[in-house]
């Protein structure tokens, strides 16, 4: 069932929290023996639904009443191991749980589980977890997408109907968009990043991920808010639900020329093609927009985001807390420390991140990304001035079979290629369900102006309306 359905059987007495979660932890055991969307389980999670069931019989109003919610790892739970997907974290549990968490559980929703990730939220495949690799529900030979793919993959089979992702470039957006579901990035600063383990801090964001637009608004408008904890945290009242109107007549949607240029697959120009068909129908009106500085987004990224994470991945020094390998001395426990605790992917970018800001290389490399990412911000900026909202691909391809890019790291990062420019012009962003190459789902990616999140809800539900939900669909399993 779709959350907001479970949310109205719950009300009405239909069936009770400890119901619900009893049933999604039954098809959890049976299914990720053969997704691995999970690197465990929450042991109060039936608890939790317990005390659900406890506040609404007093009357209390729960807008996620039971409904079973999965977190990344990165998202601190208070008593639940936090692992990144990391041996450096492999036995952290937090003293506290992330805002987001603590928004959760007011709202009544229950933690099932710590979905799979990318370790440390680095890669685009969800095949660097030092736990192993999440495999795609629609074809257990390729991948889900990155970073946040135990989460799209867990949705995509119907494990639990909501799960919250972070995406620092496209890391909700694009396993949504290979696992078939939606997935939203708000502006930056709409959603509490408090309690978020940090990956690169100008770039993260908490996401979104559903199988319906009201599913995600649902979910969308209980973590969302003001949260003084949040230096970076925008005071918006987020207002999803209402958002959902049934037209966007008179809307401009500019599809960007250059994300079309080249590199897309065919199902993804269909899918492109399709979007834009039903919403003409519905009376939105297309233009085209350029954004002449797209081709150097991913260059721009790939330098602010391992530059960051050079400067917040140096706290795991063997010392306070994670994995400490002793040896003869503080250095050598520092340098085996993080030998054995990162892996490959991980010290890539550290090694990285560290040469562009060191003394001599850093007007060269990181002062040029940053002024190419004020540039592609000022872009963005004029394409809106044509355009309500802004149509490309969420992913140039379907998803790829497992080993099609680990070997090389370059060919991995062009798999960001459309989503990396809106983390880096802290944009609002949705993956939309848009169509099938073959067996395999397709997105469309919806790009909106800052602290407009809620136009991209209404476009998408009017497309979601029209198509009626052919493409909102739980995965195939190949017969599990």
């Amino acid at each position: 069932m779709l959350a907001h359905e479970i949310v109205e059987d719950i009300q009405s007495g239909r069936v009770s929290p400890r119901e619900v979660v009893a049933t999604g932890l039954q098809r959890i055991a049976r299914l990720e023996p053969h997704l691995h969307a999970l690197i465990r389980l929450n042991p109060q999670a039936e608890q939790e639904a317990a005390r659900a069931e406890e506040r609404l019989a007093r009357g209390e109003h729960l807008p996620l009443a039971g409904v079973p919610v999965v977190l990344k790892d990165n998202i601190c739970t208070q008593g639940l191991e936090t692992t990144c997907g990391s041996k450096m974290l492999a036995s952290f549990v937090p003293p506290y749980s992330a805002t987001v968490v603590e928004k959760l559980r007011q709202a009544g929703a229950v933690v099932v589980g710590k979905a799979n990730m990318d370790e440390f939220a680095m890669g685009s495949s969800t095949e660097y977890s030092a736990f192993g690799p999440t495999r795609n529900p629609w074809d257990l030979e390729r991948v889900p997408g990155g970073t946040s793919g135990g989460s799209a993959a867990a949705v995509a089979a119907d494990m639990a109907p909501l799960a919250l992702g972070t995406d620092t470039g496209g890391s909700v957006r694009q396993p949504a968009a290979l696992c078939g579901v939606y997935g939203f990035k708000p502006t930056y600063g709409r959603i509490s990043r408090y309690g978020v383990v940090a990956t690169a801090s100008s770039l993260d964001q908490v996401g979104t991920m559903a199988r319906s637009i009201r599913d995600l608004a649902l979910l969308s408008e209980a973590v969302s808010g003001y949260d003084p904890m949040d230096s970076t945290s925008l005071e918006a009242k987020p207002q999803f639900m209402t958002a959902l109107q049934d037209s966007a007549k008179g809307l401009t949607i500019g599809i960007v020329k250059e994300a079309l240029a080249v590199g897309n697959s065919a199902g993804v120009l269909e899918a492109i093609e399709r979007f834009r068909n039903v919403m003409e129908a519905q009376g939105v009106r297309f233009v085209e927009v350029s954004l002449p500085t797209l081709e150097y987004a991913l260059a721009a990224y790939y330098i602010v985001n391992t530059a960051e994470i050079s400067s917040n991945l140096a706290r795991y020094d063997g010392t306070l807390y994670g994995l400490r390998v002793p040896a003869e001395d503080s250095i050598a426990t520092m340098m085996q420390s993080r030998e054995h605790g990162f892996g490959p992917e991980v010290q890539r970018r550290i090694l990285m991140g560290t040469f562009v800001l060191s003394s001599g290389y850093y007007d060269a490399y990181y002062g040029k990304a940053l002024r190419a990412r004020a540039k592609i911000k000022a872009d963005f900026d004029a394409a809106f001035s044509r355009a309500d909202l802004l149509l490309a691909p969420t992913s140039p391809f379907p998803a790829f079979r497992f080993g099609e890019k680990t070997a090389d790291p370059l060919s991995m990062y062009l798999a960001d290629i459309d989503t990396v420019a809106v983390n880096l012009a802290g944009l609002p962003a949705m993956s939309i369900p848009a169509g099938f190459e073959g067996h395999l789902p397709v997105g469309v990616q919806l790009i909106g102006k800052a602290l407009h999140d809620e136009q991209i809800f209404t476009a998408a539900n009017v497309f979601e309306q029209a198509t009626e939900r052919v493409f909102v669909r739980v995965a195939k399993l190949n017969g599990v």
